[in-house]
Formats: structure tokens, sequence, C-alpha cells
């Protein structure tokens, strides 16, 4: 395959200061009202709570995400899975990006009977501290997040980089939500690729934009493929777009060779992820349907120091086998096709991306 050597997914990015400070606001105290029984849906890997797998919560314990989206009838005693708040672990370049980021998007997704609407999406935006009229702009730009249900519980399954610099962040919030209306539960879940920037008293969201998988198309074999095969673990935003038929086939096709030795845990495909690489004009591979990002391999977080950094070569090379033009994560290799086959840097110390020319 030919490669662009020229055109990388990110070069490396400028980061401030390490910020430890750990949370931007509290846990929305809607998530109270939301019962603590499970309910199961396909599995197709678990929500993280943070980015190590010691204090992750287990598929029993929060229940697993939905890839396809499913609506059961659960009769009056109709319950939601628990809310549990989203972690960050202890390598995070800024872990008060992240948290910024995924408390906003815990708020507006989550609320408990009767509390639904975007008048109340923006209250509880406003209750974290965001002025009121961004709050309100906020609540407006949550699309898929705030459907019409009489109570809901989004879960986040991972919080990785789409970009970081030092005073301006991307942060794509990878997310399951149930939401029941009447009898019904619904389990479905988005991306959303949440912008921030630094201030004097630390990061602020400033806009969302939900993925836009798009509608269902007819699929090729290896789309089905894909979906059907339990090794690869697609979030409910990657696994629509695949349905979309917009995810072109060497992705597909790397995505199958690469689970023939590995379990795959995908963060993000095609939408949900910026139009550019951030901080530059150059667009991303991912909007063409031309990448994806894994957060976890064989179940073990690429973010967390205690993941082998062999067990990460070897995926890095293994992408690179299936056809990768633009292998980038948590560690520079040397020795690809080309000089810049491989690539570091901080937006990808927490997810591998694999890039293709077509």
């Amino acid at each position: 395959m030919a490669c662009r050597p020229t055109i990388r997914e990110n070069q490396p990015s400028a980061v401030g200061r390490r910020s430890l400070l750990l949370g931007a606001a509290a846990w929305c105290a809607c998530a109270a009202g939301c019962s603590t029984s499970t309910k199961t849906s396909s599995p197709t890997g678990s929500p993280s709570t943070t980015g190590s797998p010691s204090t992750a919560v287990s598929p029993s314990a929060a229940g697993p995400p939905t890839a396809s989206g499913s609506t059961a009838s659960a009769g009056s005693g109709a319950t939601l899975p628990p809310a549990v708040p989203w972690r960050p672990g202890a390598s995070e370049v800024e872990p008060a990006a992240k948290v910024a980021a995924v408390r906003l998007i815990e708020a507006l997704g989550t609320w408990p009977t009767g509390q639904g609407g975007p008048d109340r999406a923006a209250a509880r935006a406003a209750a974290l501290g965001i002025p009121a009229r961004l709050a309100d702009a906020l609540a407006a730009q949550a699309g898929p997040l705030t459907p019409a249900a009489d109570a809901a519980v989004v879960r986040v399954i991972d919080a990785q980089y789409g970009g970081i610099l030092a005073d301006s962040a991307s942060v794509l919030v990878v997310c399951a939500q149930s939401t029941r209306a009447g009898a019904a539960v619904h389990d479905d879940g988005t991306t959303v690729d949440v912008r921030l920037s630094r201030t004097s008293t630390g990061w602020g969201v400033t806009s969302l934009h939900p993925a836009d998988p798009g509608p269902p198309a007819a699929l090729g074999a290896s789309a089905r493929a894909v979906l059907a095969r339990s090794r690869i673990e697609l979030p409910p935003a990657s696994a629509a777009d695949i349905r979309s038929g917009q995810v072109h086939e060497s992705v597909l096709s790397a995505m199958l060779a690469l689970a023939g030795d590995y379990r795959v845990s995908v963060s993000v495909v095609r939408s949900g992820h910026p139009l550019n690489v951030f901080g530059t004009n150059r667009p991303s591979d991912h909007p063409l349907g031309r990448a994806f990002d894994v957060w976890r391999i064989d179940g073990h977080p690429v973010v967390d120091p205690a993941t082998s950094r062999g067990l990460i070569t070897a995926f890095m090379r293994a992408a690179a086998a299936a056809g990768s033009y633009n292998v980038g994560g948590p560690v520079q290799l040397t020795g690809g096709a080309t000089a810049n086959q491989y690539f570091s840097d901080a937006t990808h110390h927490d997810h591998v991306h694999i890039g293709f020319t077509g």
C-alpha cells in the first residue's frame, strides 16, 4: 500500500504543566434518583471508571454497553443501571481536562424520573459551575445525549484525547446510555468531541460535537464480520459508523486481522472525532472512514502504566503489518516501512491510532 510519509495524524503536541486537579465539579446529584439494579445488554466491552484496570468496574457491576442499541420491556418495575462516575488513571497528561469533559457529559445525559428536557439539562450543566448562557448553549448542543425519556443514565466507556495543546484540548467522551420511557428500557450511546480551553481557574468546556454516524446502509462481508466478531469491542457510535457503510475496507480488514491475535477495544472510528488533526488545518483520516483508535488491548488500557509496553509495541507493529501507514501510540517505534510510519505524542499516550491512505 502506498504511504503518505509527510502527513501524520498528529504532530507532537505542546502540553502545559501536568495538572493534578481531579475534579472541576462533583458528580451530578441527579444520579441519586437512579436505581442500583443493573440491566444486562449485549456484551461488547464494559465501561471503565478509570484509566487503570485495578479500579475498573466489572460488567456485572456496571452493565456492559451495547453497540447496536436495544429496547426491552421491563414492566412497571423497569430500572436503569447505576450511575458510576468515571475517574482518570494515575498517568494522565491532563486529568483535569478529562474530568471537566466527562462530568458535563455525565450530567447532561443522566437524570431521574421527570427531570428530562433541555431546560433541566441546562440546569444540570449550570450546577457544575458553568455560566448560565454557556450552559444553555451546551445543553442545546448535546443532541443524542438528551433524548425524550422519563429517566436516563450515561456510563462513560472511555475518555481519550482528540488533541491536547497548552491551552486547548479535545476530549472524546465515549459513552453508553440507558434510557427509560414508560415500561421500556433502551440501550444506546454516543461519542462526543468535547472542546475545552484552559483559563486561570482551570479547564472549561467551550463546545460539544456529538457523533453523527448517519443511517444504516447495505453492508459488505467485512463490515458484517466486524460487527459479529466478539473480539472486536465496539462502542455504540463506532458500531453505528460501521453500519452506515462509510468505513473503508482497509479499516475493516485491519480490525479483523488484529482480532486474530488480540481482543481489540475500539474507542473511535469515523464520527465523534475532530474533522481536522487538532490544532492544524489538515483533514483527519477518521471522518473519512480511514482510521480507528484502540483504547484497550486484551483488556489492558493503553493509558495504564501497568500495561506492558511490549504488548503495546507488538500491537502497534501488528497494525502496521495490517496495512496502516500511520500508527501512533504512547511508544515511539523505529524501523517502519517509512521514517514516519510510527509516531508518539501527548495526544496518543492514551490510545493507539491506526490510519490508512484509502
